[in-house]
């Protein structure tokens, strides 16, 4: 299992392009590895957990500050 640290801006997409940058970006990486995504959307704080929970993913951490979210996953 690898444990490589991966960074995927997103900000100023909107709904659903956070999630499908995501995606993409996901099936490049290794099982363990972990991609920290930064969006501006605020729905991406329920979408991007949603599709992980569903796809098999986990997330690490869920953050906030100055309408700047950042979400950290772990690739399952």
């Amino acid at each position: 299992m690898s444990e490589h640290h991966f960074e995927l801006d997103a900000r100023r997409m909107l709904c659903p392009m956070p999630v499908i940058k995501t995606q993409d970006r996901i099936k490049t990486l290794a099982p363990g590895d972990r991609l920290k995504v930064i969006c501006s959307d605020p729905g991406a704080l329920i979408d991007i957990p949603c599709w992980c929970r569903i796809h098999g993913h986990e997330v690490i951490s869920s953050d906030t500050t100055d309408r700047i979210i950042t979400i950290t996953i772990q690739v399952g």
